[in-house]
């Protein structure tokens, strides 16, 4: 599946949901069943700048794709990193750093945050793309 394809997949999905309140516990829902990160990249320097909440990434590269694993310690935030991971992770370097991610707002996600979250999500695709484009040396 491509990355606009998965994001055309979580807008229907979130859109079978009218109220906010049901969208966060489906957000909550996507960070409990995220597979989490092994705990010897549970670091500092695995954690994400710009974030209020402790949110530690790690980047796998194997067989030309870039595979994402994560944490973090707050409920809301670890649904948006699951988010995250489920568009990016299984990709290439290339279409990662190209990929224009439009599903946050199409959703309405970026309006139902905090400033200090929303801030924190970009920090996150941010350090991901970083992470594709340190990774596509190695392509």
């Amino acid at each position: 599946m491509t990355i606009n394809e998965k994001q055309e997949e979580i807008i229907a999905e979130f859109n079978m949901y009218e109220e906010w309140m049901d969208k966060y516990e489906h957000l909550i829902a996507l960070g409990k069943d995220l597979p989490l990160i092994d705990e010897q990249y549970k670091t500092d320097d695995l954690l994400i700048k710009g974030c209020q909440s402790r949110v530690w990434l790690h980047a796998d590269f194997k067989d030309g794709l870039v595979h994402f694993t994560a944490d973090s310690d707050a409920i809301i935030t670890k649904g948006l990193v699951a988010l995250m991971i489920d568009v990016l992770s299984g990709h290439t370097p290339r279409e990662i750093a190209a990929t224009d991610i439009y599903f946050i707002d199409k959703i309405g996600l970026k309006s139902h945050l905090s400033p200090t979250r929303a801030n924190g999500l970009l920090s996150m695709l941010k350090q991901m793309k970083l992470y594709a484009l340190a990774l596509s040396t190695q392509a």
